[in-house]
């Protein structure tokens, strides 16, 4: 397999990011056009707006987990261990994420926001497992 394919599952974990940068934007925007927030208020998020605030713990996570995702990307690139099995997780973990998001940034029911999170954990802990395999010679 060509190793740059693990790339493309970071890149679209990457625009996610900023997806919802552009989304935080507009909600924020929105909330002070509304009447809702003064812009002042964003230096903080002191009583920021319900749906910006969304979208701000939104952005937060996407530096979160993700940071491990970016780290096991790579590492199975510099050690040739790009496979269709490790990028076939990669491409798993983005779509919990793109999940967790837009739970996240519409009805933001915590159970279907948490199920999408514990997912995403558990396909990126099979990742790191196969990263650990890989290393030890065992696939």
């Amino acid at each position: 397999m060509n190793q740059t394919a693990i790339f493309w599952p970071m890149l679209s974990q990457v625009l996610l990011v900023y997806i919802v940068y552009v989304v935080l934007g507009l909600r924020r925007r929105q909330a002070v056009r509304a009447g809702e927030a003064r812009v002042n208020q964003f230096k903080t998020r002191v009583a920021e707006p319900e749906l910006s605030v969304t979208a701000a713990n939104n952005t937060s996570n996407q530096f979160e987990l993700p940071v491990l995702f970016y780290t096991a990307c790579l590492a199975l690139y510099v050690t040739d261990g790009a496979s269709f099995v490790s990028v076939g997780l990669a491409w798993l973990f983005v779509a919990t994420r793109y999940a967790h998001a837009w739970v996240h940034l519409t009805a933001n029911r915590v159970r279907l926001r948490s199920l999408a999170f514990i997912l995403g954990w558990l396909v990126l802990g099979l990742l790191w497992i196969w990263f650990a395999l890989h290393l030890a010679g065992a696939v």
